[in-house]
């Protein structure tokens, strides 16, 4: 009985749909990739986040990586730049998604304080694209024959890009089910009283019901947003929500691109109709013509669901690490960080460091190493 379901499963996760929603999917990811590497050098932030600082504050787990030089930083962010207009254009798209993947998380594990989810998720989704060859169709590498056109692309390259983006906000959804976010309304109530700047909306922000309506619909709206999308009956309803939320927090928040990057993404669960009608609009601004292509035969591969599987659970438990640590996790923020707990606190401080080099003891210790 197992065998079947299983073969049942396999069946279903590589049947053939059209490969417009991952031709969407590609350009948006990687214009939007693009925009943003451009917009962090513009406004001095390599060399305020990386160059600048004298010390690191380095992830656990990676800091036996060598710090780039000011060479190799700039080449990071060079090899961004390029790696995501290859993907949007589908050149070279295999080296592409591999090179952005890899210069984009180095540069995100060099220092912890640097740390955003949107970076965790850019991250995520450049190696699910590694995995899905969403350069088959309306892409350069079809038009050229780099690889093989297909108008067809499995079902589970969809699936998988609607799963990362189900586990994003069901776990924001889910962390804010706490005192502090419904009923203190914090700190949503903090950041809203400070918003005295806008003219129109300052004296309403400053009310305290507003706090309290943004936080509990925050909370309801990452936890059923996805449900919403899902139904068809439903989905354009929730996708204007999806545009007026994540707008209203990028005018109120300082969270770079991260709301353009949900509403892009967010539009892999419309019917792939929907997105042939993009791209037949972006055929026409730019006067493309197109190409024969062929419908794929959905040949399974036999490492795509244990991988897939594990990639999955992994994404499931690796947010409830925090369950294992003792102690609030708003305090001691162990297992805060890779488990979508998105702007729940404000931490605020000053500090001084005196570091006081003891000549005599030096030589000593090092007489002794030696």
């Amino acid at each position: 009985m197992m065998e079947i379901n299983l073969n049942r499963l396999s069946n279903t996760l590589f049947s053939q749909l059209s490969a417009a929603p991952i031709a969407v999917y590609r350009i948006g990811f990687g214009l939007l990739m693009f925009i943003s590497t451009i917009r962090f050098i513009s406004n001095g932030w390599v060399e305020s986040q990386y160059l600048s600082p004298t010390f690191h504050f380095r992830f656990e787990l990676f800091d036996w990586l060598p710090y780039p030089s000011e060479i190799g930083i700039w080449c990071l962010f060079i090899a961004m730049l390029i790696s995501a207009l290859l993907i949007t254009i589908g050149l070279f798209y295999r080296f592409a998604t591999i090179l952005f993947f890899l210069s984009f998380t180095y540069v995100e594990i060099l220092d912890k304080t640097n740390y955003l989810n949107h970076y965790y998720f850019v991250s995520l989704v450049a190696f699910l694209l590694i995995l899905i060859p969403a350069n088959r169709y309306f892409s350069l590498d079809a038009r050229f024959g780099i690889t093989k056109p297909s108008s067809t692309c499995s079902l589970w390259e969809i699936r998988i890009l609607q799963f990362q983006i189900a586990i994003v906000y069901f776990y924001a959804g889910l962390a804010k089910l706490n005192y502090d976010w419904l009923i203190q309304a914090q700190p949503l109530k903090y950041w809203l009283h400070t918003a005295n700047h806008w003219a129109i909306w300052g004296d309403l922000l400053k009310q305290n019901w507003v706090a309290y309506l943004f936080s509990w619909f925050g909370a309801f709206y990452d936890l059923f947003i996805v449900i919403f999308l899902i139904i068809p009956k439903t989905r354009l309803f929730a996708y204007f929500f999806v545009i007026v939320f994540h707008i209203v927090t990028w005018i109120l928040f300082p969270i770079g691109v991260f709301p353009w990057v949900m509403i892009v993404a967010t539009l892999i669960f419309f019917n792939p109709s929907f997105h042939e009608k993009i791209l037949n609009t972006i055929r026409s601004i730019f006067f493309l013509k197109s190409i024969k292509t062929e419908g794929r035969t959905g040949k399974k591969n036999k490492l795509i669901l244990p991988l897939l599987a594990c990639y999955m659970s992994f994404q499931i438990l690796f947010p409830l690490r925090f369950l294992i640590y003792e102690g609030p996790i708003f305090w001691t923020e162990s297992g805060y960080r890779f488990s979508w707990r998105v702007m729940l606190m404000e931490k605020t401080g000053y500090a001084t460091f005196y570091i006081i080099e003891n000549k005599a003891v030096f030589e000593n210790q090092f007489f002794f190493k030696n």
